[in-house]
């Protein structure tokens, strides 16, 4: 129902998208007639059959960092770009990665059960029944153990499932749990339950959000079978992410020793995957009191959070060494301004052969470079130096791009316009996340291209599914936490960043699994490659805008709105936690809360919690008005009217811009994560936390903090308000 108003929608505004405003941030004049041109004759050169032919080929063998197919991967890559003309390298880093000898999970009692922890082939998959070098079920960067104990069921296994489990008076200190995948990004679950006193943490995928419940299962449908299983890193990445051993610099050094004690974003405790076949008898042996309704997933029994009578014990061994991470580079240099870089990249290598993730937006961004190296041999030459890049061993840390942009820091801050990545891609609607300059820039090119299914253009798609959401038609760029490899880019240089593609029709349930293959995609995620060559139609066009503007095409007025927005919202929160903690501590002082337990129930009414005090968000509040003023002058100069003395200086401003968003000493407890505006949260992961430093000391009711990080994000913000003013004033002066 949801998805034919959808369509209907799309096709009804298919008619005002032919003739909209074609303006392009940027360009002017004839440079904008040569851009159009230029765009509209690219159109007809994308292959889809390419992007076929070469995701058959990568996936055909497990390619995960440090394996023989990585390098096989990385080597084909760069063949590709140097036969269409790029100056082509790989750049080699030696990260840690640890791969498993020993993987346990058994259950000792009340009966015995050991888990299978294997993902059998599936017929009509041609690589499921591949072995060698295939990296079986499991974390990387769980430290190595040998626990036992009695087994606790935490939910998701974030922090309000511990506050809920501590409510109900269950403890999981010395014990082992279980947590299903989802409500947060899995490294916080062992995270999270190692600072409660947990041994072990086992985590499952469950039925209801990821498998027979969402619907037919692999391989009569695309959703995970009972045997499939998540693999995934665990490691602290909202620390740092990359090398566990060199934070902050490039690891070159191939005879490091690879000690995982000198790691500090390895686990404190051991943890291991399973899928929801495994967790079947675990999970069906626990008693204690019966899990809260949200807790219950989709298995066919009742849920029960224990602790016991299940006891499980969990072994685990891992061979600690350093992995070779091939980085491919490949660049076009500019021919006017070739000391500005515009990036293009994501990664190549996979959990086994990471058909969806991540190569269906490789060869997307392949056959971006492809387009590019035609248009080079047919005369097109771009103003500012492009670089295309495929990084090796995202999957377990985001290793290859951190360690490369670590080790050229210096150039990038100095060079870098802007990084754009597609981590992946499939069916359906235009999906885009950075930082919030580049959003109408990002508006235009999904403007400028065409839904492959309802023929509307993917902006016009994109309003059309928010209007039937009743949400703000206008495309708003989500605040990127981390994932993927924007990360380093954004939150430790300062560097704008997009993370872009299509997604939410194609049926993705065998994520991290070894059905994410070929045979999977052609089924059940885009069988036509017809979104893979859309994502690359709208990558492109976004490569080729940076690169040919007259002026870089960035906004500052959606950044003073972002800050404004998000500043009302760290207000609201501290208002929001100082009425609930009132209201809260008032019920457990006359027993109210207590008396309106469940009578069945054995509860335990929570301790007061201390008053949320008044915190002063003057200094923010000022700095977030200073800011809407200097982007409102910034975005009245056309660089392109300007002289060009006085135009080089004023886009130089703008290129360095979201640097001055930096501070120097990072976040607390967490220096490598250094811009003020976002970050991937401490206990979300993934998800992005805005304000980071302001944001997550009010929800840890750290006053003291709270305060200083209110006074340290004003400063950041007024400074980078007082570099905008200085930019547009030198850019009038004498004028």
């Amino acid at each position: 129902m949801c998805r034919t108003v959808i369509l209907l929608l799309a096709a009804a505004v298919v008619a005002p998208a032919q003739a909209p405003d074609r303006a392009l941030s940027g360009f002017r004049g004839e440079s904008l007639a040569r851009e159009q041109k230029l765009e509209s004759g690219m159109d007809g050169l994308f292959s889809g059959q390419n992007q076929q032919e070469w995701m058959k080929r990568m996936t055909s063998l497990p390619h995960h960092v440090g394996s023989p197919g990585s390098r096989a991967v990385a080597e084909f890559i760069a063949a590709q770009f140097r036969s269409w003309g790029y100056e082509t390298s790989i750049e080699t880093f030696y990260p840690l990665f640890p791969t498993p000898r020993v993987r346990l999970v058994e259950m000792t009692a009340p009966e015995k059960f050991t888990a299978r922890l294997e993902e059998p082939p599936v017929e009509g998959d041609a690589t499921s029944s591949i072995r060698q070098n295939n990296l079986p079920v499991y974390n990387a960067y769980s430290t190595d153990g040998d626990v036992s104990g009695e087994l606790v069921y935490v939910n998701y296994g974030v922090p309000d499932d511990y506050k809920r489990l501590k409510e109900m008076g269950v403890d999981v200190k010395g014990k082992i749990v279980i947590a299903r995948y989802g409500g947060s990004w899995r490294g916080i679950k062992p995270k999270v339950a190692a600072e409660h006193g947990a041994l072990g943490c086992i985590i499952y995928s469950d039925p209801a959000d990821d498998g027979y419940y969402q619907g037919d299962v692999y391989p009569k449908g695309g959703y995970r079978p009972p045997n499939g299983a998540q693999r995934g890193s665990v490691m602290d990445m909202p620390v740092y992410p990359g090398d566990p051993l060199t934070p902050g610099v490039g690891a070159t050094d191939p005879k490091r020793p690879p000690d995982p004690k000198q790691a500090p974003t390895v686990t404190k405790i051991p943890v291991l995957p399973i899928s929801y076949a495994d967790a079947t008898p675990l999970l069906q042996a626990l008693g204690g009191r019966v899990a809260p309704e949200p807790w219950r997933g989709a298995l066919p029994f009742t849920y029960h959070i224990g602790p016991g009578p299940s006891k499980v014990h969990v072994k685990l061994e891992f061979d600690w060494k350093l992995a070779p991470a091939h980085n491919v580079v490949a660049r076009m240099t500019g021919s006017e301004r070739p000391d500005q870089w515009v990036l293009r990249g994501n990664h190549h290598d996979g959990w086994n052969f990471g058909a969806n993730d991540p190569i269906s937006g490789m060869v997307a961004v392949m056959e971006e470079a492809r387009v590019l190296g035609e248009l080079a041999k047919r005369g097109w030459r771009p103003k500012r130096t492009v670089i295309f890049l495929a990084w090796d061993g995202e999957e377990p840390a985001l290793l290859g791009s951190t360690e490369w942009a670590e080790q050229h820091a210096a150039e990038l801050q100095k060079h870098a316009v802007a990084y754009i990545n597609s981590d992946s891609t499939s069916r359906g609607f235009l999906q885009a996340a950075g930082t919030a300059t580049l959003e109408r820039f990002v508006t235009q090119a999904g403007r400028d291209v065409t839904d492959p299914e309802t023929r509307a253009s993917a902006l016009d798609r994109y309003k059309a599914r928010r209007k039937v959401r009743g949400q703000e038609e206008d495309l708003r760029l989500a605040a990127l936490g981390s994932g993927s490899d924007y990360t380093v880019f954004l939150h430790h240089l300062g560097i704008p960043s997009l993370n872009i593609g299509f997604g939410g029709e194609g049926f993705y349930g065998v994520y991290h699994s070894d059905y994410d293959s070929y045979d999977h995609f052609v089924r059940f995620v885009d069988p036509d490659f017809q979104y893979t060559v859309t994502t690359a139609r709208l990558g492109a066009r976004m490569v080729l805008r940076l690169a040919n503007a007259d002026a870089l095409p960035l906004q500052m007025a959606p950044v003073a709105k972002e800050v404004n927005q998000w500043t009302k919202e760290v207000v609201e929160l501290a208002d929001r936690m100082r009425k609930d903690t009132q209201k809260e501590n008032e019920l457990i002082r006359t027993g109210a809360l207590k008396l309106a337990a469940d009578p069945r129930l054995t509860y335990v009414a929570p301790d007061p919690e201390g008053e949320v005090p008044f915190l002063n968000f003057a200094p923010l509040q000022n700095a977030a008005a200073r800011l809407e003023r200097a982007a409102a002058l910034v975005d009245k100069v056309d660089p392109v009217k300007l002289p060009a003395g006085k135009a080089q200086a004023f886009e130089e401003a703008l290129r360095a811009a979201e640097q001055k968003l930096l501070r120097a000493e990072g976040l607390p407890r967490r220096p490598w994560f250094k811009h003020v505006l976002h970050a991937p949260g401490f206990y979300t992961g993934y998800g992005v936390k805005t304000l980071p430093g302001v944001r997550e000391a009010i929800e840890q009711r750290d006053w003291k903090e709270a305060e200083e990080q209110i006074v340290k994000a004003g400063e950041t913000i007024s400074g980078y308000a007082e570099w905008l003013e200085k930019a547009a004033a030198s850019s009038q002066a004498g004028l």
